[in-house]
């Protein structure tokens, strides 16, 4: 494990697999910079792959008051540290915060996305998001991290038996420890204003992009993966056959290899 420090003097714990350009992989909801080992090691044969933990999770530190900009700037830093520009790949909601940060400005080169989860645009799928926030960050605000879990786990499809024997498994008190970063996940999402695909955003991205989708993820996961990559001014598309939002790294690898060497 490397620290580098971020703007804000945040230390940032990263990862490096591997020999080659360099990949710098980031994590969705819930994740560490373990999340991305098992792709990192089918990479690593022709590239350096870096995962890292984003602000507030394993050996990253974490600075209040929180902004999606200071996420920014912590991936700032890990490109900076592993060579001033880099491939990036996001997955989930980590997908939207490399979005953000290549229209920022960030010296990436590549761009690869794997089903951003942006809310359908329709009044009630909208309203639901906003309420599903708001009840996030209060439960948070109470120190209530379990019930806090509990309704991302709910809204994202865990059957309520299975979240039952999680609350009860030996992996849960790292997830509790994980749960005030859910709150960063909906900020970076927009959430609170209802988390559609901000298509000017999108517009500011002018490296090669690349939008992946599970061909047997929900269709709304499918389509929001379509229509960014319609909006992206070098945007290309990509279903890879029975995946799901959990896709296998021995699927993803290769077609990440593809865009990368493309």
């Amino acid at each position: 494990m490397d620290t580098v420090h971020s703007k804000d003097g945040t230390p940032i714990a990263y990862d490096r697999t591997g020999h080659g350009p360099a990949l710098v992989c980031v994590g969705g909801a819930l994740n560490d910079r373990g999340s991305a080992a098992p792709l990192a090691a089918l990479l690593a044969g022709r590239r350096t792959v870096v995962a890292y933990d984003r602000r507030g999770r394993g050996g990253s530190g974490d600075t209040a008051p929180y902004a999606v900009e200071r996420e920014i700037e912590d991936l700032a830093a890990v490109i900076d540290a592993v060579g001033g520009q880099a491939a990036v790949y996001g997955m989930s909601s980590g997908a939207v915060l490399a979005l953000r940060a290549a229209a920022h400005g960030l010296p990436i080169t590549r761009l690869a996305l794997y089903e951003p989860p942006f809310t359908p645009d329709e009044p009630d799928r909208i309203r639901r998001t906003r309420e599903h926030a708001a009840e996030l960050n209060r439960r948070l605000e109470q120190g209530r991290r379990g019930d806090a879990l509990e309704l991302f786990m709910t809204g994202v499809g865990m059957p309520a038996e299975l979240l039952a024997q999680m609350r009860n498994a030996p992996m849960w008190p790292a997830l509790e420890a994980l749960a005030p970063t859910l709150a960063y996940d909906s900020a970076v999402m927009d959430d609170a204003a209802g988390g559609i695909l901000p298509a000017a955003t999108a517009a500011a991205v002018t490296v090669p992009a690349l939008v992946l989708a599970g061909g047997a993820s929900p269709a709304w996961m499918r389509d929001a993966a379509r229509r960014l990559a319609g909006l992206l001014p070098a945007g290309a598309h990509r279903v890879l056959d029975g995946q799901t939002h959990d896709v296998a790294p021995d699927v993803l690898a290769p077609a990440l290899e593809d865009f990368l060497t493309g």
